[in-house]
């Protein structure tokens, strides 16, 4: 087996990344930093909603709200472009109590020269219930999510007292013309990666739907993913996993990219 420098331990290793086309850059310039063989085959493709008109309602109300909740990158360029194509400014924010799940989201948000008030602990819905919950009775909060996406943080946030508005600003769908490209690259030997990067629930359904069904194994897994190992974000990208009989082999500790690639080198280490 070929040494692999101490800077470079992913060298000679193929890692698949199924992000949305434009976000996957972030996670294939860090694998490729250190040494891995990178293919893109996204899993899903951001859209706009069927309609704007609810987002643009709830933004041209903001004096109305107390705390704005933004649950990813994609909710926060999408209100922004609305923000704009209303023609109102950051000032009409500047009063908001912010909250953001995970540190790429409050880069977004810093980006445009906002105050973030709140990143949880773990950038998992359940964590911004419990930063939340002592700070919201009796106030307005508006969350600004996915079309599909878990109700964990109205469901939770409502039992604390808030009263919560919660729409949408894009939503995710399967890239169908991934379908005969993640296929071919699971067949062929010359393409077939080592390990398939999941970095939200979303990827995981939607990379199920592009594979479809197959025959699988005795351990259940889909026979044209033996061998290849299969990282998760996080616990609740886990979970799904889990549910659609997947399985995980590595999950990040900490639930960022940075986070993901360091689970994935640790796990390909010599015992």
């Amino acid at each position: 087996m070929t040494n692999k420098p101490a800077s470079r331990p992913l060298t000679g290793v193929r890692v698949l990344v199924g992000r949305a086309r434009h976000q996957a850059g972030a996670l294939s310039t860090q694998l490729r930093k250190l040494g891995a063989e990178v293919l893109e085959i996204p899993f899903i493709e951001i859209r706009n909603p069927r309609s704007f008109k609810p987002l643009d309602h709830a933004l041209k109300k903001l004096v109305a709200y107390d705390w704005l909740i933004l649950t990813s990158v994609n909710g926060v360029d999408a209100m922004w472009e609305r923000l704009t194509k209303l023609r109102l400014t950051k000032q009409s924010l500047r009063h908001l109590n912010i909250a953001a799940i995970g540190p790429a989201t409050k880069r977004a948000i810093e980006k445009r020269s906002l105050t973030v008030n709140v990143v949880p602990e773990e950038y998992v819905a359940e964590s911004v219930v419990k930063s939340l919950r002592p700070q919201v009775r009796g106030k307005r909060v508006l969350l600004v999510r996915a079309k599909v996406a878990r109700d964990v943080i109205p469901r939770e946030l409502r039992k604390a007292g808030a009263e919560v508005d919660v729409v949408e600003a894009y939503e995710t769908v399967v890239p169908r013309a991934s379908r005969a490209r993640l296929r071919a690259a699971l067949k062929n030997a010359a393409k077939r990666p080592e390990v398939i990067t999941f970095t939200s629930s979303s990827t995981v359904k939607n990379f199920v739907a592009l594979l479809a069904r197959s025959g699988r194994t005795r351990s259940g897994k889909d026979a044209r993913l033996e061998g290849i190992t299969l990282a998760s974000i996080g616990p609740v990208t886990s979970e799904t996993m889990r549910d659609l009989k997947l399985g995980v082999d590595v999950e990040a500790r900490q639930y960022t990219i940075p986070g993901l690639v360091q689970a994935i080198v640790a796990s390909l280490r010599p015992m």
